[in-house]
């Protein structure tokens, strides 16, 4: 089985050996994502709604690189630094999702990369 690297300038840069995404057996599979901003590569300012819509929007480009989108999300995991945050999290979540509605995983963690208070990745199926 072969594999692609997918990468998208709208989304931030990998920033150690990894790629954003990976195509193999049909399937993308994306790198968690924090809510950086892609241009200036720093932390989002704001709460868990602002850090998640980022979180969202850089995998939204991840998916578009590769010539999916959200319906095609098969599986997603999120992870928050504190499970208070997720009724707030979800309404954002559910938003961007719509109508799609992956199998999710939802785990509380002692702490994520740049102190962010979210971060999300997801497997994608493109057939």
């Amino acid at each position: 089985m072969s594999t692609r690297s997918v990468q998208s300038d709208a989304a931030p840069a990998a920033i150690g050996p990894y790629s954003q995404g990976i195509i193999a057996g049909g399937f993308l599979f994306t790198a968690g994502q924090i809510p950086l901003d892609p241009v200036t590569t720093q932390v989002v300012d704001g709460d868990i709604v602002a850090q998640t819509r980022r979180v969202m929007d850089n995998l939204q480009a991840v998916l578009a690189a590769a010539g999916a989108s959200w319906k095609d999300v098969v599986k997603t995991t999120v992870y928050l630094q504190d499970m208070g945050d997720f009724p707030r999290m979800n309404e954002v979540y559910a938003a961007t999702m719509g109508e799609t509605r992956p199998a999710r995983s939802t785990v509380q963690v002692a702490a994520l990369p740049r102190g962010v208070l979210v971060e999300i990745d997801l497997v994608a199926y493109l057939g």
